[in-house]
């Protein structure tokens, strides 16, 4: 569950600038500098009803971070996209999320940390509910502003965070994306950010296997979102389990839509290598709910794999799902989903793997994903990701 992940990715930003990567001297701080990166070639097919077209990147990632000198550490990443062998359909099919050649420098922070209290400052990869950068395609998308993470309460997590800019996978006319003041959110609008936008975040872990949730964003003139969520997960003999419940609030200052919301729960049941799930969500009638700023902000326990809209006015959607993980390195998936806004109801079947090498092929790693929409829709979609970490 990706709320599981955010305290912890939390808590290891707070420590890049710990005593174990402490300099003597700024010299020493960028020669006791790491880099790391991943090597990536992606294959994607889409038929969207009316045309199928499919296309192939390569791309490269490239992190350097330095030591840290009296708390101050610096941190860059480099993106680059290429899709050599692109025809002019498949560019026009995948100008929005996949086709942009180019490089970009998504990150270039400066870091600050003191006791268990970290700053950044610059352009950087956001992880929070509400201000999330996805890295679903080739290229990851990045905000440039500044953040604030504690971890000073006892099982707590506090996040306060500013963004003025936001970098898109592509700029949808054949480059990668680049800074601007317009952020791509969860139900495909633009939203524009002259003037920003902040969010407040706060997740506890106090009582053994639960985790509370809080946050909420406001893009300034435009809208104010709230999220919560609780989750529980278990463990009984043999079986694993989780409850989960999440809400999410808008209130819009613009386009006069009315506030939305939406509601979800999520059971999960799992034995040995097997776990399943059933999730609801519901939408109220009157307008669309923004999850929040970034693709990475969809947390509504509904999404099919790549298809399904969970967002809509006045949807009901239902989920019900398995994972099996073979062995420590293959895992495969299915899902079925079922979306109905009273007019209209489709279904969505979603097959996912995911295999990891070892020996001399360590750190390379394949995924497949495929969603084949059924019932009143003819779309489908497959994606097909090599990746070698270094």
């Amino acid at each position: 569950m990706k709320l599981a992940k955010l305290s912890l990715a939390a808590i290891v930003v707070a420590g890049l600038a710990s005593s174990s990567f402490a300099a003597d001297t700024l010299a020493d701080a960028f020669k006791e500098g790491k880099v790391s990166g991943a090597l990536k070639a992606y294959y994607f097919d889409k038929d969207n009803g009316a045309t199928s077209e499919g296309i192939f990147n390569t791309g490269l990632m490239l992190n350097y971070k330095t030591g840290s000198f009296n708390g101050f550490g610096l941190n860059f990443t480099g993106q680059t996209n290429h899709a050599p062998f692109a025809s002019t359909a498949e560019k026009a099919m995948f100008s929005g999320d996949e086709y942009g050649s180019g490089a970009v420098l998504s990150e270039a922070y400066v870091s600050y940390s003191a006791g268990k209290t970290t700053v950044l400052i610059g352009r950087m990869f956001l992880d929070t509910p509400l201000v999330a950068s996805s890295g679903s395609r080739m290229v990851k998308e990045a905000f440039e502003g500044a953040a604030v993470i504690n971890t000073d309460l006892p099982n707590t997590t506090l996040i306060a965070g500013y963004v003025q800019k936001f970098q898109a996978r592509t700029d949808g006319a054949g480059n990668i994306g680049n800074f601007t003041k317009a952020v791509d959110d969860t139900t495909s609008i633009v939203v524009p950010i002259e003037d920003g936008a902040y969010t407040l975040v706060a997740i506890n872990k106090s009582i053994a296997g639960l985790t509370l949730t809080a946050a909420y964003a406001d893009v300034i003139d435009i809208a104010q979102v709230a999220y919560a969520e609780a989750a529980y997960e278990g463990k009984a003999s043999n079986f694993t389990y989780g409850l989960a419940a999440q809400y999410y609030f808008n209130n819009y200052d613009v386009l006069s839509l009315k506030d939305a919301d939406l509601f979800g729960v999520k059971a999960t049941l799992g034995m040995g290598p097997v776990t399943g799930y059933i999730a609801y969500t519901t939408v109220g009638k009157d307008s669309p709910v923004t999850a929040g700023l970034g693709g990475g902000a969809d947390l509504a326990y509904t999404g099919s794999v790549i298809i399904s809209n969970s967002y809509a006015p006045n949807t009901d959607a239902y989920k019900i799902g398995a994972d099996y993980a073979i062995n420590a390195q293959a895992s495969v998936g299915a899902a079925y989903t079922v979306t109905d806004d009273d007019t209209t109801e489709l279904s969505y079947i979603s097959l996912t793997g995911s295999y990891a090498f070892e020996g001399a092929l360590k750190n390379f790693s394949l995924g497949a994903e495929y969603d084949k929409e059924g019932k009143d829709g003819d779309r489908d979609a497959m994606r097909i990701k090599a990746t070698y970490k270094f």
